[in-house]
C-alpha cells in the first residue's frame, strides 16, 4: 500500500502526534480526539485541495490540462496516508474516551505507536528500495527517533 508509505502519511502522524503531545495535558481525552480529527481532516482537506491544483496544471510537455476529477482523484489517493495515520493513534483516544483506559495510559500508547508508525514507514520504504535488512533497520530506527525529537518538541513548545 503506497499511501502508507506516503509524505502524507509522514505528515499525518508527526502532526496527531504534536496535537496529542500539546492537547493531552489541556484537554480531556474526548476533546482530544475531536480536536485531532477535526484538525487532520482540515489538513487533508488542505493537501488535497493543493495537491489537486497542482496535479490539475502538471501534465508534463502535454499543454492540456489533466482534468479536475482526474486530478483530485490522484489527490485523494496520493493523501490518504494522512487519514491512516490518525486511525491506530486514534482508537487509544475512543478507549479512553469511553473509560476503558486511563486516559494518560491512551495517550502515551497513542504517541509511542504514532512513533511505531514512523518506524514503520522508515523500514517500509528501504524494504521498497531493496536494501539490505540492516539499512531497513536503520531506516526504521532514524524516522522513529524523528518522531521521538517531533513528539519532544511539541512537548517543550508547549
Amino acid at each position: 500500500m503506497t499511501a502508507f508509505s506516503s509524505e502524507a502519511t509522514v505528515y499525518g502522524i508527526v502532526l496527531v502526534s504534536a496535537l496529542i503531545a500539546v492537547g493531552w495535558e489541556y484537554d480531556t481525552d474526548l476533546e482530544v480526539l475531536v480536536f485531532i480529527i477535526a484538525t487532520t481532516l482540515i489538513f487533508w482537506i488542505t493537501h488535497v485541495y493543493a495537491r489537486t491544483v497542482a496535479v490539475h496544471q502538471d501534465n508534463g510537455d502535454d499543454p492540456a490540462d489533466v482534468p479536475v476529477h482526474t486530478a483530485l482523484g490522484e489527490a485523494i489517493r496520493h493523501s490518504a496516508g494522512m487519514l491512516l495515520a490518525m486511525l491506530l493513534p486514534a482508537v487509544f483516544l475512543v478507549l479512553a474516551a469511553v473509560h476503558v483506559l486511563d486516559e494518560y495510559v491512551a495517550y502515551y500508547i497513542a504517541l509511542w505507536v504514532s512513533i511505531g508508525m514512523l518506524a514503520v514507514v522508515g523500514y517500509v520504504a528501504a524494504l521498497r528500495r531493496r536494501r539490505p535488512l540492516w539499512r531497513r533497520i536503520l531506516s526504521g530506527l532514524v524516522t522513529g527517533i524523528l518522531g521521538l525529537v517531533v513528539v519532544g518538541l511539541g512537548i517543550l513548545a508547549h
